[in-house]
């Protein structure tokens, strides 16, 4: 027969492991990836794609207007980042948003040579899909399994970005 304080002692132990699994599967939970919305784009010269298509690349979608000062300061950064790793997997989609006029994002569009795809978000769906986008610039980062790898609200450190894309792009 076992005396109490053995008996304490392996319940107390007991406990012990059923919480740290408890924190083991919490802490799983809450540094999962979410997945990106399933959602359509169709870009300024037609082309229609959706981010289920784009599964094996790593994609920045770029929440931007024309009339946000931070979205037009960071432009020729974000142009950089796209030309330097759209070569090995990248894509960019700047997703104008729903106040913005269509034809002034084409104006900048085609003035400032955009390399990647623009889309205009005319209804409103796509930035509700990513969980109710409104301000600029926001930007969603998903990885090649088309999870959601991170969200930046304003100018990102574009150094910080970049080491993140050359990890993901290099799993």
């Amino acid at each position: 027969m076992m005396n109490t304080s053995r008996k304490s002692m392996l319940l107390y132990a007991a406990l012990a492991l059923a919480a740290a699994a408890v924190l083991v599967v919490l802490a799983s939970l809450l540094t999962a990836r979410p997945a990106a919305p399933s959602i359509e784009f169709t870009t300024l010269d037609g082309q229609r794609l959706s981010t289920q298509a784009l599964r094996g690349k790593v994609v920045y979608v770029n929440f931007w207007a024309t009339s946000c000062a931070t979205c037009i300061k960071e432009m020729p950064e974000v142009i950089k980042t796209y030309q330097h790793f759209a070569p090995r997997g990248f894509e960019l989609l700047a997703v104008a948003m729903s106040y913005d006029p269509p034809e002034y994002v084409r104006n900048y569009t085609q003035q400032h040579r955009l390399p990647f795809k623009v889309v205009l978000d005319t209804q409103g769906s796509i930035a509700r899909a990513f969980d109710n986008v409104s301000l600029t610039p926001t930007a969603v980062i998903i990885d090649k399994q088309g999870r959601v790898l991170r969200r930046i609200v304003g100018e990102p450190d574009f150094a910080a970005l970049h080491a993140l894309i050359n990890k993901e792009l290099a799993a």
